[in-house]
């Protein structure tokens, strides 16, 4: 992505999913792909930063959740 603010870049940048394992990434992806749609639809700014960064949260606890269930079900 150019012409972005470093910020809305960086938090882009976190929300990628190539790195995890697959049972992950299928969670991560749906929050990616929202992600990107938000950036494509808003411009820069104090508000899309704090939304993308609470998106990412939200993602975060889902892969965790994810995570968890995946270490209940080999159990």
């Amino acid at each position: 992505m150019i012409d972005r603010h470093p910020s809305t870049t960086h938090l882009l940048d976190l929300f990628r999913s190539g790195h995890l394992p697959r049972h992950l990434a299928e969670i991560s992806e749906h929050f990616e792909a929202l992600a990107a749609e938000l950036a494509t639809a808003l411009n820069d700014g104090p508000e899309l930063t704090a939304g993308l960064r609470k998106l990412l949260e939200a993602k975060d606890c889902c892969v965790r959740q994810a995570v968890i269930d995946a270490k209940n079900r080999a159990s």
